[in-house]
């Protein structure tokens, strides 16, 4: 199975949240294990289309974050064998509805409105193993209108990439195609009508998004 058109093919977006060790205050409570979410697959959208701000959204953050896609079939994966199920890797933005998941998280609700609007997972091509031999030395950053908010590498990961393979598999089976986003470093900040979003990953490739107000 070719994985070139995973946002096509996949079924699930797994993602992580608190796994950048910057993230946290000196002295703060560290998760024991990861602490995961799902998006929808509608949420995808590739280069040359837009990110599409829902209407009377006033908190949408980008995030960006380096994302794994599974290869092959796997359940209770070992993390030692965890980086055979990987089929390539690619860099994703994780846009986030921050009003609508603090309002929800306040009244202990569900929040995964906030996370899986559509052309909420911005995703570039395919990045081959061979290309990110190390997905624990990977450099990110993220622009807005030229500004850098955003610049971390993935060697400041809480759950390594074989540490989230392994805990997820154990619960859910995962499948060719599925993403597993690997969490958001510090410096996430709100974008609005009419802003571009670039990110990078190391030397490998850069994508940019433009946004815009959904129509209503």
């Amino acid at each position: 199975m070719s994985l070139c058109n995973f946002h096509l093919t996949g079924k699930k977006i797994i993602g992580a949240i608190l796994n950048y060790k910057a993230g946290f205050a000196q002295n703060a409570t560290v998760p024991k294990q990861p602490i995961v979410f799902l998006k929808a697959s509608s949420s995808y959208i590739t280069e040359g289309q837009c990110i599409e701000l829902p209407p009377g959204s006033t908190a949408i953050h980008e995030e960006v974050e380096l994302g794994v896609i599974i290869g092959k079939k796997g359940k209770n994966i070992s993390e030692s064998q965890a980086l055979e199920y990987v089929g390539g890797y690619c860099l994703a933005l994780d846009m986030t509805d921050m009003k609508t998941i603090n309002e929800a998280k306040s009244s202990g609700f569900p929040w995964t409105v906030g996370k899986c609007f559509d052309t909420s997972c911005p995703v570039s091509r395919l990045v081959s193993c061979k290309e990110l031999p190390d997905p624990g030395k990977a450099n990110l950053w993220c622009r807005v209108n030229g500004e850098l908010v955003q610049n971390a590498c993935t060697d400041d990961l809480l759950f390594s990439v074989p540490a989230l393979i392994s805990y997820l598999s154990s619960s859910m089976t995962l499948e060719p195609g599925d993403l597993i986003l690997t969490g958001c470093p510090p410096g996430s900040t709100a974008v609005s009508d009419g802003d571009i979003i670039q990110a990078g990953l190391g030397d490998i490739l850069t994508m940019e998004f433009p946004v815009k107000c959904a129509a209503k």
